[in-house]
C-alpha cells in the first residue's frame, strides 16, 4: 500500500508531523476548552512532548493502523489542529477518525475540510467500504461537522466511556463508499 498523504485542499495542507509542530499542537492541547470532550488533555508541555514523540515514531512504521496528520493552514503556514484516520478492520474495509482543533480556529470550516479530505482519500485511495466516526453526545461542533459530510447518525451510546470523572453517552455516524461516491 501506498502513502495516500500528504493531502491539499483549497485552505489546508495535511501533512505528518514533526517536531517543529510541538509548540503548535501544545496551544490547542493544553486549552481546556478545546479538551472538553477529548479522553485526554488538558496536556502539560511534557505530555505534548511525549505525544509528538510517539507520532514521530509511528511514522516509521508502514503501513500503519493510525495515521495522524497536522492540519497546516496554508495562508498562515500554522498548524492548527491534528485529525486521525485509523484503519480498523481490513476484512470489513472500515475506518474511523476524530480531530482536534485550536479554539480560535473553530466555527470556520477547516474540520470539515480535512475530514472531507481523509474521508475522500480512504475511499478512493484506501478503497474502504465505511468510514465512522464519533463524539459525546453534547459536543454539538464535532457532530456537526459529521452532518456537514453528509455522514449518517446511526446511534447514540448511553454510557459508553468513563471520562474525566463521568459516564458519557457518545453519538456514532458513518457513510459509506456508495453514499460518498455517489
Amino acid at each position: 500500500m501506498d502513502y495516500w498523504f500528504p493531502l491539499e485542499t483549497r485552505r489546508l495542507l495535511l501533512r505528518e508531523l514533526t517536531a517543529a509542530d510541538e509548540a503548535d499542537v501544545h496551544e490547542y492541547a493544553c486549552d481546556p476548552e478545546v479538551t472538553r470532550f477529548q479522553p485526554w488533555g488538558p496536556n502539560t508541555p511534557q505530555i505534548t512532548h511525549q505525544v509528538i514523540q510517539n507520532w514521530m515514531e509511528q511514522q516509521q512504521q508502514w503501513p500503519r493502523e493510525e495515521v495522524n496528520l497536522a492540519i497546516e493552514l496554508k495562508s498562515e503556514r500554522k498548524l492548527i489542529g491534528v485529525i486521525t484516520f485509523r484503519v480498523k478492520n481490513d476484512i470489513n474495509r472500515s475506518a474511523d477518525f476524530g480531530f482536534a482543533l485550536n479554539r480560535r480556529y473553530w466555527n470556520q470550516g477547516y474540520a470539515t475540510e480535512a475530514a472531507r479530505a481523509v474521508i475522500d482519500a480512504g475511499f478512493r485511495s484506501l478503497k474502504l467500504h465505511r468510514v465512522w466516526a464519533g463524539c459525546d453526545t453534547q459536543n454539538i461542533g464535532s457532530y456537526r461537522v459529521m452532518e456537514k459530510l453528509g455522514m449518517r447518525r446511526e446511534g447514540c451510546l448511553l454510557k459508553d466511556m468513563w471520562q474525566k470523572g463521568a459516564w458519557r453517552d457518545s453519538y456514532r455516524y458513518a457513510v459509506l463508499e456508495e453514499e460518498w461516491l455517489k
